[in-house]
């Protein structure tokens, strides 16, 4: 089954991505697939969506070449819930990656937690290797750092990268440091064989993620084989880092290197490409799981550019993302998208381009970018269990507000700041089911006007809206969650490999518990 939109289906190549695929280049069979997702990198990040020091020019250079789409979006506004939504195609609400433990609160997989990526999902690299494609995870992984839920086991022939979070420095007795695998054993750890200097910012850790990602693109190509490229990097994820080369150098600061060694990593993949002559049979598109996280800034936070608040929220800074496609010869240059999209389109749109039917015994939330085209297509906006808001066309209604709570709000943790809006950016947790608060995003994309609910403007939107909240919400049936229990016990004390490296560490007794998820 595929997510439902309001009014019939366009035709392939028209109105809002026009020309995706060129009419000049034939149909190339199997082409190669690269997904570039950053780590809370802000749609206001981008010199391309007008961030003032320009630091982006191979991003820039991507979106001249390619499309830019201003109005995509991610699943979730916190990292583990927005990948798992990219990988299956499904909302975190269907696919598990959420938490019942209280009422629409953000979950992830802290290297604690129990859970992780279901055995009922099917992840695109799985379907993309009965086609014959090699996969390759580079960076983040974020689904699971138990044996059974890491990349090896869910469809990738190759990793590169860390489970969890760069989160650290620890003592290795109450808490282990992360660990850094290649394929299924670990190399090391994060601050030990993996430095990241906390005090300086200085790491080559996004030089070593540059590094897989070519060496896997040449053997690849050389093999003639087609494939898919998952590149993960998370230097914009507090704490940040960049290399050497990189920092200081930017006008924004620490997080500002960390943009400039991304956008450079960038070109060099682009670059690579048209070295080898493989561009025009590549697919490239590069996003962000979330909005930039606010609450880390000045120095270690980005820009959402003129939306509101950020990560762990579903206003808009919270799930609107920087996204550009980018395929020499398929793709017209220069063209700007304004159709929402989301980033479970690009499971969907895979597929497609690799010539692979959808499952079809699931329900699916993503759309072929390439064919199915709609006018007032939904985009949901889902924070744990709740459905907080929804936006069609250039309405958007929420339907539920948080921040976050006073208690945290008190201590300094602030996910908006600067942006109070009042009634809106609400420190309780506000219910609007019967009278939504709705906005136009064309007029207002900062959420701070609502509609005046004696509008006719106001009437017609709700109706059109309330039309699809109801629908979904009968169809909707929730994964089991899998983001509830945790345990000191299933951390990163002995990871495959660690026998060999004599970096195992003593395994405490099992405790188990409810995860606690303030926000």
């Amino acid at each position: 089954m595929r997510r439902v939109a309001s009014v019939p289906l366009l035709s392939v190549l028209s109105a809002t991505i026009c020309c995706f695929l060129s009419e000049n280049t034939p149909n190339t069979s199997s082409p190669n697939v690269i997904i570039m997702l950053m780590d809370d990198m802000g749609w206001g990040d981008l010199g391309v969506f007008g961030q003032p020091s320009k630091e982006t020019p191979n991003l820039d250079a991507m979106a001249a070449q390619g499309i830019l789409f201003p109005d995509f979006y991610t699943a979730n506004p916190l990292c583990s819930p927005s990948r798992a939504a990219l990988l299956t195609g499904r909302l975190p609400i269907r696919n598990g990656f959420y938490t019942t433990n209280g009422h629409a609160r953000n979950a992830y997989t802290p290297q604690e937690i129990v859970g992780g990526i279901s055995k009922d999902e099917i992840l695109l690299p799985q379907l993309l290797k009965e086609k014959g494609y090699v996969n390759k995870i580079v960076g983040k992984w974020h689904l699971g750092h138990r044996p059974q839920y890491l990349p090896l086991e869910n469809g990738f022939d190759e990793w590169f990268g860390a489970p969890n979070c760069h989160f650290g420095p620890y003592n290795n007795t109450v808490r282990p440091n992360i660990p850094v695998y290649n394929n299924s054993e670990m190399l090391g750890r994060y601050f030990e064989e993996f430095k990241i200097d906390k005090k300086t910012g200085e790491s080559n850790l996004t030089q070593m993620y540059l590094e897989a990602g070519l060496d896997f693109i040449s053997r690849q190509a050389e093999a003639k084989r087609p494939f898919f490229l998952y590149w993960a990097a998370d230097a914009t994820h507090s704490p940040v880092y960049a290399s050497k080369p990189f920092l200081g150098k930017s006008q924004r600061g620490r997080y500002g290197d960390a943009v400039m060694e991304l956008d450079y990593s960038v070109g060099q993949i682009l670059k690579k490409l048209q070295r080898l002559g493989i561009d025009n049979n590549t697919f490239v598109f590069f996003t962000s799981d979330n909005g930039a996280a606010l609450m880390s800034g000045p120095n270690e936070g980005g820009s959402n550019g003129p939306f509101l608040c950020g990560k762990e929220t579903t206003f808009e800074g919270g799930m609107r993302e920087p996204a550009i496609a980018w395929w020499p010869g398929r793709i017209k240059g220069g063209t700007v998208s304004f159709q929402p999209a989301n980033v479970m389109d690009l499971f969907t749109t895979s597929l497609a381009l690799a010539g692979i039917g959808p499952p079809g015994d699931r329900m699916l939330d993503g759309l072929d970018l390439t064919f199915d085209l709609h006018q007032g297509l939904p985009i949901f906006f889902y924070r744990g269990n709740e459905l907080m808001a929804v936006r069609l066309g250039q309405y958007k209604a929420h339907y539920w507000t948080w921040s976050n709570s006073w208690e945290e709000f008190k201590q300094g943790v602030n996910f908006c700041p600067g942006q109070e809006v009042a009634g809106v950016t609400t420190h309780e947790q506000k219910e609007h089911t019967q009278q939504p608060i709705i906005f136009h995003l064309g007029r207002d994309p900062g959420e701070k006007y609502p509609l005046s609910v004696l509008s006719k403007e106001y009437q017609d939107a709700s109706n059109w809206i309330s039309i699809v909240v109801q629908k979904h919400k009968e169809t909707l049936v929730p994964g089991m969650p899998q983001l509830n229990m945790c345990d000191m016990a299933v951390m990163n004390w002995a990871p495959a490999g660690c026998e060999k490296l004599r970096k195992c560490l003593k395994v405490p007794k099992s405790e188990p518990w409810k995860c606690d998820w303030p926000h």
